[in-house]
């Protein structure tokens, strides 16, 4: 599901800037993250049969990038926001965890590029490599505004014809293009299964496993014949042009999915089926390279039927790994990896009655990685649980969109980005007939890591866990229990009315919850409403345990009731005029103090890592840069309430190396961040190391802004706007 691009601004405007956090936020990617159950993530998740490892954790003659938080960026994107870029002959190294024969890498390179990784192990070149391409990459979709071009990653795996035991060195090798690498999976892939006796095998009905000939009449007449019993798919390559309909009462099952491979963007496409549908084990590899709302472009469109089951699948480059409508009761997902989806990996969409989706794995969805959508009749009685969710590049991990008795239970979900949380309970409805959340709606036992994300429609943050009555009032009974959020980069808990009408969130529980590091609150409330809080401990708190300031103003407020054992987050942020940026504090009541330090900033562009809020991180040692060879560049901070600024500090790191320079800069200035005025006219600033690399810029008596623009139209040291640290005082 896509979040709604129509909202009108927050009456707090915030902008993404999130480069502070890399020094405000404690991250948890660590040396190994090995994606089953963990003492550090206890029951959360699925239990997979490989183990990943970051490659910043690796050996690398590369650069590492990140962390970075701030939406458009490859490290903001990557598994703990952070990765590895090696240019054409370099390496990253990793130390097998496990015994393992397959290796699948999550990389990025350059739009509009291919190439190759070279693999070596123990210091051996492999004649196998692992081909890589923007082909999937760089999804645009430019209907939801803020969003822009998103979706860098892509994975590619390699059966490496080996196998490697724990402590063996593997180094993947850029070989021709620029390639950053974010995470390697190591798997022992097991043999490929034998024909089930009494099955009928597409290759009698004509089926072509070089995938040299369309298949997709073999697997039709495959599955009218093999009605009541199994349809087997060889190991092999297939390729089908069209989708699979009528599919009822048959088991589709492959080899295994290293080994059975089904080349299609369109898998099933079908209203409605009697059951009794079962898929499993084999791959399915679609060619989906944008995202197209109306296409079918999904490995189930439609429905499977009741008493349906999915498992052992591998889907790929989709738009959606499962969009299931209709009569669906009672479906098993279990036990897939859903990857690369350039929307939902998978959507419940209305109607289904006991659905359970478990111990599946996802990885970059351009959407909600696990949705219910309750249109036409609402999803009853159904659950996720322990699934992993890793990296969804544009929305929330799990969405749950209306719904009655449903259940999010131990589900690991970790590098949200741009519209989402790691949970979604909301009253969201995007279309009619809709119907609401109702019942009981249980999210227990949970793992989020780095969830959370600054929305850059609202221009406003979201938090790990968010429980919006965007169209309706909440009044289902929400238990949120035994719940753990590492690293959020705002907050932990956060209960709004996103639609901006003031609906009020009721009948909320919040037990027994673990909050680390959280960027700026434990609870953001900004509705009016009621929660309790029972047995909720909080360590590294950013700024304040509450954020109490209901939208729209007025209309109403919310109520936090301490039902005993808490403790951590006693403090309540002070100031509704401005929100806590990550590590803040509370204001500051110094008059001379730096208004734009920590403040949110954006720019016209950016270069790499070097993103806008690294101006306003109080380090002039980071620094902002531009897009080159593009001027003029703009770049804007929000200061929070109109100030009567006199004086900016304009700075560039202090190293000698950088050399002398002059940019050339207007200032302006706004109220509301929609109509600026030319405060300065475009001038020459000399910022040279022999004097601290810094300029002063005296503004005229009386200027009031909240909005601060910097204009670059020349810099004579490079092709692109530059500032350090961007300091703005009161005082002359």
């Amino acid at each position: 599901m896509q979040y709604d691009s129509t909202l009108p601004g927050h009456v707090r405007r915030m902008s993404a800037r999130t480069a502070v956090l890399a020094a405000t936020v404690a991250l948890a990617a660590g040396t190994l993250v090995a994606l089953a159950p963990t003492a550090a993530h206890a029951a959360a998740g699925a239990t997979l049969p490989f183990t990943s490892v970051e490659a910043e954790s690796a050996t690398t003659d590369g650069t590492r990038i990140g962390p970075d938080y701030t939406q458009g960026t490859l490290a903001s994107e990557a598994s703990g926001r952070q990765a590895v870029r090696l240019e054409a002959g370099r390496r990253v190294e990793f130390t097998a965890p496990r015994t393992a024969n397959a290796l699948n890498v999550a990389y990025s390179v350059p739009d509009g590029r291919s190439g190759t990784l070279n693999v070596y192990v123990n210091g051996q070149k492999l004649a196998r490599t692992i081909a890589v391409t923007s082909k999937y990459s760089y999804v645009d979709t430019g209907w939801i505004a803020g969003s822009r071009t998103h979706h860098f990653y892509d994975n590619a795996r390699l059966l490496l014809g080996r196998t490697v035991r724990a402590g063996d060195k593997v180094a993947l090798e850029a070989a021709d293009v620029q390639v950053t690498v974010d995470v390697a999976d190591f798997e022992q892939a097991p043999d490929a299964a034998q024909q089930p006796a009494g099955s009928v095998s597409v290759t009698a009905k004509g089926a072509d496993p070089a995938g040299q000939r369309d298949s997709t009449q073999a697997f039709r007449d495959a599955i009218a014949a093999a009605q009541g019993g199994v349809v087997w798919i060889p190991p092999g390559d297939y390729r089908l042009t069209s989708s699979l309909s009528g599919v009822q009462n048959v088991t589709l099952q492959g080899a295994g999915h290293w080994h059975s491979v089904v080349h299609t963007s369109r898998f099933i496409d079908q209203p409605s089926s009697s059951g009794g549908v079962h898929i499993k084990d084999f791959a399915v590899l679609g060619e989906v390279t944008e995202r197209v709302d109306s296409n079918p472009d999904n490995f189930v469109n439609g429905s499977l039927g009741p008493g349906s089951s999915v498992s052992g699948m591998w889907l790929q480059h989709l738009k959606v790994g499962l969009w299931l409508t209709g009569n669906n009761d009672n479906l098993v997902v279990e036990d897939n990896r859903i990857l690369d989806t350039t929307a939902d990996g998978l959507n419940l969409n209305g109607t289904a009655r006991g659905v359970r989706v478990r111990n599946n794995f996802l990885r970059n969805q351009g959407d909600d990685s696990l949705a219910m959508w309750s249109l036409y009749a609402p999803d009853t009685d159904s659950s996720f649980e322990n699934n992993t969710v890793s990296q969804p590049n544009l929305a929330n991990g799990i969405a749950i969109y209306g719904g009655t008795d449903i259940t999010v239970r131990g589900n690991l979900v970790s590098d949200t980005n741009a519209l989402g949380s790691g949970i979604a309970i909301s009253n969201q409805k995007f279309l009619d007939p809709f119907h609401p959340l109702a019942g009981t709606i249980t999210v227990d036992g949970n793992t989020l890591v780095r969830t959370g994300a600054m929305n850059p429609n609202w221009n406003h943050p979201m938090g790990a866990l968010r429980v919006d009555s965007y169209d309706s009032a909440i009044d289902a009974t929400v238990r949120i229990t035994d719940n753990t959020i590492t690293d959020s980069p705002y907050s932990a808990f956060e209960f709004v009315s996103g639609g901006g009408r003031g609906h009020p969130v009721r009948n909320v529980t919040v037990d027994g919850a673990t909050v680390r590091n959280t960027g700026t609150v434990v609870v953001q409330a900004e509705a009016q409403g009621a929660a309790v809080f029972r047995d909720v401990t909080a360590s590294g708190v950013g700024a304040a345990g509450v954020y109490n300031c209901p939208y729209p103003a007025n209309s109403g407020t919310f109520t936090l009731t301490d039902g005993g054992g808490n403790s951590g987050w006693s403090s309540t942020w002070p100031d509704c005029s401005t929100w806590p940026q990550p590590g803040q504090g509370t204001p500051d009541p110094d008059p001379n103090r730096n208004l734009a330090k920590g403040r949110p900033a954006t720019a016209t562009g950016s270069q790499d890592v070097y993103t806008p809020g690294k101006a306003v991180d109080g380090d002039a040692d980071s620094y902002w840069e531009s897009a080159n060879n593009a001027f003029p560049q703009s770049w804007t901070v929000d200061l929070g309430s109109v100030q009567a600024v006199r004086r900016l500090v304009l700075k560039l790191p202090p190293s000698s190396a950088w050399g002398a320079r002059t940019q050339t800069i207007a200032v302006l200035g706004s109220t509301d961040g929609s109509t600026y005025r030319t405060v300065l006219g475009a001038r020459d600033y000399r910022f040279d190391p022999a004097t601290g690399n810094t300029a002063t810029v005296a503004l005229p008596d009386g200027t009031g802004l909240r909005h601060l623009r910097l204009t670059v139209s020349a810099n004579t040291g490079w092709p692109a706007g530059q500032f350090g640290e961007v300091e703005a005082y009161l005082t002359p």
